[in-house]
């Protein structure tokens, strides 16, 4: 099932992931246990302080690490994963007009459940990192 998920979000205009739709995120690479998503600047991403919001940041990084925990359980012939928790930590502000990344990577895998941490960045400047743990569905 996460095989055909993940080949699936990759085509240009997908349509099985609509909160990346509704987000405008693009999957940059994935390979087993990593994953980089791109979610490039538009206004109604800014919160009212002028930055973007760290909602969407924290967003951006649970869907990286997720992808990344999703791309070695396909690789491993495993089912889809559920965020069990999850720990940001914001260092800069992201500012307005620039793109963000998200890099995300398996740490460490296990049967039931991924330990698994990212990093979004906004052009040089290290905006926030995240930590979580993803168990296995299936």
């Amino acid at each position: 099932m996460p095989k055909e998920y993940l080949e699936a979000v990759a085509r240009p205009g997908q349509t099985v992931n609509p909160l990346f739709t509704f987000l405008g995120l693009e999957l940059a690479a994935l390979s087993p246990g990593r994953c980089t998503l791109r979610l490039p600047f538009k206004p109604g991403l800014v919160q009212g302080g002028g930055v973007i919001a760290g909602g969407v940041l924290a967003t951006l990084l649970d869907e990286a690490m997720a992808h990344a925990a999703l791309a070695l359980n396909a690789a491993e012939g495993r089912g889809r994963v559920a965020t069990i928790s999850m720990e940001t930590r914001f260092f800069a502000p992201a500012r307005p007009e620039a793109d963000l990344e998200a890099f995300a990577r398996v740490i460490r895998g296990g049967k039931r459940v991924l330990f698994v941490e990212a990093e979004a960045v906004s052009g040089e400047t290290r905006v926030a990192v995240a930590s979580a743990q993803f168990m296995v569905l299936g």
